[in-house]
């Protein structure tokens, strides 16, 4: 059973319904060879943006002050003007603890839900302004369509479904002069969002493709305020290598694509945050028994034109552990 391939479905969806200032179509996937097992797991993702392209900044991966886990102490705002002058100082920073789950109900059908905290830095002209707090939670389903399991070395598995990005995140925050945030300096968008997704995995003996793209709407808040239609597309080429009984590892190589027309107010795009990226980079994937270590890095091979600081790259860490399911509150052919 433990050879059995598998993507955790809807991750796709971890940072469009979070759409912490800018990561609106980020994801995270780590390979896993749990087949149908629930399980939980904890992942930090880092994401961050610097560098104006329009005066030719190269961007860093690590900005000075950036702090990849934790932000520096709530400071409030004063000075800070989110105004883009081509400081090559200048940075966003948004990273994410979450809290994941996932169970079977049967053979074909899984639930998740993920529950992040997030905390986003943002330094425009010197001023930083940083932002902590639990943020927007998602729920959604998957069903296996396809669920082809070892036949003659080679698996194949289709997984469809859809879900919901929950307004459970402060979007209310303000400055002592009562002016409120950026939607995207908020920990929560006190929008409602719906997302479908597809997620097909491959694999002929060591050797795997999986392929994961997902669409998602969102409402307004009370301010009027949403995000436009956004889609992510996700590509992870993986080898699988044992090593002895309970061991095995997976690197990877993994390409990622965004693309949204960013914030808008009132119904109309504010030109803020528009997003059209690839980012490249490898992966690695630890499992002992039921303990999982996934882990993955990217820089980017491509970004649109924008007078924001550019994307530089995206780091995920997960840790999980998964029960070994046999059971299923719902019973049915296979």
């Amino acid at each position: 059973m433990k050879r059995y391939f598998l993507l955790l479905a809807g991750a796709i969806l971890l940072a469009p319904a979070s759409a912490r200032a800018c990561d609106i179509c980020g994801c995270f996937m780590g390979i896993t060879p749990y087949d149908n097992q629930s399980g939980l797991s904890l992942m930090h993702r880092y994401r961050v943006f610097n560098g104006y392209r329009q005066y030719g900044q190269t961007p860093q991966f690590f900005p000075t002050g950036a702090r990849p886990f934790f932000p520096s102490p709530a400071n409030g705002d004063d000075g800070y003007a989110h105004n883009h002058n081509g400081d090559p100082n200048d940075f966003e920073v948004f990273r994410v603890a979450e809290l994941r789950g996932k169970y079977f109900l049967a053979q074909r059908v899984e639930l998740n839900a993920f529950v992040p905290y997030v905390m986003n830095t943002s330094q425009i002209n010197g001023r930083q302004l940083n932002a902590s707090g639990l943020g927007d939670v998602t729920v959604f389903a998957g069903y296996h369509v396809i669920r082809a399991i070892e036949t003659a070395g080679v698996q194949s598995r289709l997984i469809v479904g859809g879900g919901a990005k929950l307004p459970t995140g402060e979007y209310t925050r303000q400055n002592a002069q009562g002016r409120r945030y950026p939607l995207l300096n908020q920990v929560g968008t006190g929008t409602t969002d719906g997302f479908v997704y597809a997620n097909y995995i491959g694999s002929f003996h060591s050797f795997g493709l999986s392929v994961n793209s997902s669409y998602r709407l969102s409402t307004e808040n009370r301010f009027r305020n949403s995000l436009a239609p956004s889609t992510a597309t996700f590509a992870n080429l993986f080898y699988r290598l044992p090593l002895g009984e309970n061991w095995q590892v997976y690197p990877s190589a993994q390409f990622f694509y965004e693309k949204t027309d960013g914030e808008m107010l009132d119904g109309r795009l504010t030109g803020e945050h528009a997003m059209n990226n690839a980012l490249l980079g490898p992966g690695l994937d630890f499992y002992y028994k039921n303990l999982s270590l996934n882990t993955s890095f990217q820089l980017p091979v491509y970004t649109a034109e924008t007078d924001h600081p550019a994307s530089a790259g995206r780091m995920v860490l997960s840790v999980g552990y998964s029960f070994k399911q046999t059971k299923y509150l719902i019973h049915g052919k296979s």
